[in-house]
């Protein structure tokens, strides 16, 4: 990846502003076609967003994309069929004991509105503010609820495989938790034990980090200091013992390749923790169990620091943007596919542009938590948006409804849609990537204006 050192967040604005309008439009639009009982609209189609009866994970996101567009654009409308839907159809999603990510469908909906009443953006009512954080609190110890113990204090909330799975997508949704317990709450298990959300929050990321994440340290024979960085999607234990049983990735090409998406979850997560453990207080710390607060720092930086550099020389073409997995079969056709632009319309394998929107804030945030030593990652994460924010990725197109193109969902089940005449996916938007490219764009937005924000 070259960085271009010279982006500024205020030279982005303008893009910014034109992503914005854009998103603004798209979901007015999809609102007057799309209706609740369809399910959630997952992934397009031939321009058209399409549903995908998996989970229903991407619901969040619908709503999480009219409520970030309302804050670029201050479109009232956006506004209202959030706080609409939000208050009808999000319900059930608080109470799923079923799935891992409890923080894509909640942060995105009822933490987006609180933040936004908090920071005086919409008006301050006391009864809605304590009804979007009684569903965070509610959310957060659900899914803390679903975990798996393992030897030393470690352990995992358990992906919706089962009790054996830990997917890496968690480090992101991992924040519902820490805002539960921000909130002051505390999951209450049989005989009324307390179970303190930020002790299994860190547990969770240090499992995370010990088992998914790879140091270049000869855990096996691929694990070798040039690929430090490289990310499991999935960690396989032996619930009854705790033992590690192996890798795994579900939506990878394999085990010990590393799919991008996953190693996104993993720079935005880990990013993302090491904000919040930075602005704890010490009294945090060294009770209940939970280690002390410069011990937990330093392993989300390594976990985040291998990531971020592993996406940076590893797994980004020369634009910044990603392939969806670094080792896919047939990538080795493009030639030196690193050292040219991403090219979303070649013959072999897609590019994955939403893991190049969740990098970004990745990278950035990362930067953000280190300081000045962190600017380097600061300026990539700036390049990969720039490049975001462009054809042929952002789309223009009032009839396409997505906002970003040439984002993948699932390669191996090819789920993807080809375009007639194409041997590969491509051309085609999400609901995480739409998201995440308007999450990064109001990052950004905030750090032009000399501000920031968090999710906690």
């Amino acid at each position: 990846m070259q960085v271009n050192e010279n982006i500024t967040p205020q030279s982005l604005v303008p893009k910014i502003q034109r992503a914005a309008a854009l998103a603004a439009e798209k979901s007015l639009r999809l609102e007057r076609r799309w209706k609740p009982s369809d399910g959630a609209p997952v992934f397009t189609a031939a321009g058209k967003y399409t549903a995908r009866s998996w989970t229903q994970w991407t619901q969040g996101f619908q709503y999480g994309i009219a409520l970030l567009a309302f804050d670029l654009t201050g479109e009232r409308a956006l506004l209202d069929l959030a706080r609409r839907h939000v208050a009808a159809d999000m319900a059930e999603h608080l109470t799923h004991t079923g799935v891992h990510d409890h923080g894509f469908n909640t942060i995105s909906t009822y933490g987006q509105l609180r933040r936004l009443m908090l920071e005086g953006r919409i008006e301050r009512n006391e009864w809605e503010l304590h009804f979007y954080e009684l569903a965070l609190k509610v959310s957060g110890a659900v899914q803390a609820a679903r975990w798996t113990s393992l030897p030393n204090g470690l352990g995992y909330i358990h992906s919706f495989h089962g009790s054996h799975s830990l997917f890496i997508d968690t480090m992101r949704t991992l924040r519902i938790c820490a805002v539960a317990h921000g909130l002051g709450h505390a999951l209450v298990m049989e005989q009324d034990r307390r179970v303190n959300l930020l002790n299994r929050l860190i547990a969770h990321a240090q499992t995370t980090a010990r088992f998914n994440i790879y140091y270049g340290e000869k855990r096996d024979i691929y694990d070798v200091p040039a690929l430090r960085g490289r990310t499991a999607h999935e960690a396989i234990f032996n619930p009854a013992s705790g033992a590690f049983r192996c890798p795994s990735s579900q939506q990878g090409y394999s085990a010990f390749s590393t799919w991008t998406r996953g190693l996104a979850w993993a720079m935005l997560g880990f990013a993302e923790q090491l904000e919040l453990i930075q602005s704890l207080p010490e009294s945090e710390f060294s009770v209940d169990g939970i280690p002390e607060k410069s011990a937990v720092c330093a392993m989300l930086e390594r976990a985040a620091r291998a990531t971020c550099d592993f996406y940076i020389h590893q797994a980004s073409a020369r634009d910044g943007i990603c392939y969806w997995d670094t080792g896919a079969p047939l990538l080795d056709r493009s030639g030196d596919w690193r050292g040219k632009p991403a090219e979303p319309c070649n013959d072999f394998e897609p590019v994955d542009s939403s893991s190049g929107a969740i990098a970004a804030q990745g990278l950035i945030r990362l930067g953000h938590a280190l300081g000045d030593v962190g600017r380097s990652y600061v300026q990539a994460g700036l390049t990969v948006v720039d490049r975001l924010l462009e054809e042929p990725y952002l789309s223009a197109n009032a009839e396409h409804e997505g906002l970003l193109l040439h984002s993948v969902y699932h390669r191996p089940s090819g789920w993807d849609f080809i375009p007639p005449g194409a041997k590969i996916p491509c051309g085609e938007s999400s609901m995480w990537g739409d998201y995440h490219l308007l999450e990064v764009s109001l990052l950004v937005i905030k750090m032009a204006d000399g501000r920031s924000y968090t999710f906690f």
